[in-house]
């Protein structure tokens, strides 16, 4: 995989230089919520711009069905990423059209545009080759040499992602090269104990990356809305908690390869639990009691870690050397229900071993709650990408530009 230094060192002044970011981030009411993804990018366009390249930055947002959808519009990102820069940066108003055109080539050396959400072209995620590729060649006419630094999107067969660099010179830029370091750090020559936190709402989207962690890892901590459906194997009453009864029977599979092959598999021993689902917008009190796993009335639902389960959990990370967290453990957008992810947080600031966040989600509790995000090792800026780099996949992104 080329990299970014080689790039620069062959010269990129006066080249239109395509990267592809990935500027994916929330918003509410038009305004940014978290602007981490476009600070995970700046290095790379920012060298790329004092090397005097053209920088045509390009990324999806959201998922807008193949049309123009003025609620995915890229121009909030596009502003942030011009103060970040501390510089204008132009915004074309569409992906292929007469805007991005006249934009590209209005750019000077050294300048920065952003053109529109590339998921606006149907082309871009199409699962047609011919539509794809299509798509990818009018890409192409608008840059000499592709840049692919947007980790979160390389796990899929995008246009922008997949085809587009077959078509020109390209290389990986910095934020693409750190990630897989620290995956690969993840994988191979780990540095033991290996503790892995997996949370979130369903426990089909972590299937693949167990079965894989449990010839790898240590210790898997399970939290979360995931953590019922474990509950539930175990014969325990779980109420109204999430729970994907489909996925039972793989489940206890796990616990029982988890036991046979020596990894501990720890699940919560107590849960905060209540019958009303909190409200997320007001954050106004919320009622709940804390209850035993195997305690949960048949009319209440789980929705974080108890006070036993955070510090069984921090014991089981305080001696580990390499820590890999995936999803929260708990509704952490209430803030009653945020006390188990926030735990999560700080025991892997109080490790003293490599920690790794592994995006998505698990991300946006860390900034969200205030934590320093540089006390950890890694916060990752692609969350399904990293668990399908785990799970062992070729992920289309990375595989095109080692092409």
């Amino acid at each position: 995989m080329k990299t970014i230094d080689e790039l620069l060192a062959d010269g990129v002044s006066g080249k239109r230089v395509f990267v592809r970011a990935d500027l994916n981030v929330p918003l509410a009411n038009g305004e940014i919520t978290d602007d981490g993804r476009i600070r995970a990018v700046q290095p790379t366009i920012a060298k790329l711009a004092e090397a005097g390249a053209r920088v045509v930055v390009a990324s999806h947002l959201g998922r807008p069905k193949g049309a123009p959808d003025p609620a995915f519009t890229l121009a909030p990102a596009a502003k942030r990423l011009g103060e970040l820069l501390g510089t204008e940066v132009a915004f074309a108003g569409d992906t292929v059209g007469s805007s991005a055109k006249e934009t590209v080539a209005a750019l000077a050396d050294g300048q920065v545009a952003v053109i529109e959400n590339l998921r606006f072209d149907a082309g871009e995620t199409s699962k047609d080759d011919a539509e794809r590729g299509a798509f990818a060649d009018q890409l192409a006419e608008l840059a000499d040499v592709y840049v692919g630094d947007g980790f979160g999107a390389v796990h899929r067969k995008h246009a922008s992602v997949f085809d587009l660099p077959a078509r020109l010179p390209h290389a990986a830029g910095y934020l693409i090269a750190t990630e897989v370091g620290v995956l690969k750090k993840l994988t191979a020559d780990v540095k033991r104990p290996y503790v892995v936190v997996l949370g979130g709402a369903k426990v089909s989207d972590k299937l693949a990356v167990i079965d894989e962690l449990l010839g790898k890892a240590d210790r898997i901590l399970i939290g979360g809305g995931m953590a019922y459906t474990f509950l539930k194997a175990k014969g325990y009453e779980v109420g109204i908690s999430l729970l994907q009864k489909d996925q039972l029977d793989k489940v206890t599979e796990y616990m029982e390869r988890a036991e046979r092959t020596g990894v501990e598999l720890v699940l919560p021993v107590d849960v905060l639990v209540s019958s009303d689902f909190p409200d997320l917008k007001t954050k106004a009190p919320a009622e709940f009691e804390t209850v035993d796993a195997d305690k949960i009335p048949a009319d209440k639902e789980g929705l974080d870690i108890g006070p036993k389960t955070r510090e069984l959990y921090a014991s089981k990370i305080a001696d580990a050397e390499t820590v890999f967290w995936n999803g929260p453990v708990g509704v952490f957008e209430h803030p009653d229900y945020a006390g188990g992810t926030s735990a999560i947080a700080q025991a892997l600031l109080d490790s003293d071993g490599f920690t790794v966040v592994g995006g998505g989600d698990s991300a946006a509790a860390v900034r969200t709650l205030g934590f320093d995000e540089n006390a950890f090792g890694h916060i990752s800026t692609g969350g399904g990408a990293s668990l399908e780099y785990l799970e062992g996949k070729t992920l289309p992104g990375l595989a095109a530009l080692e092409g």
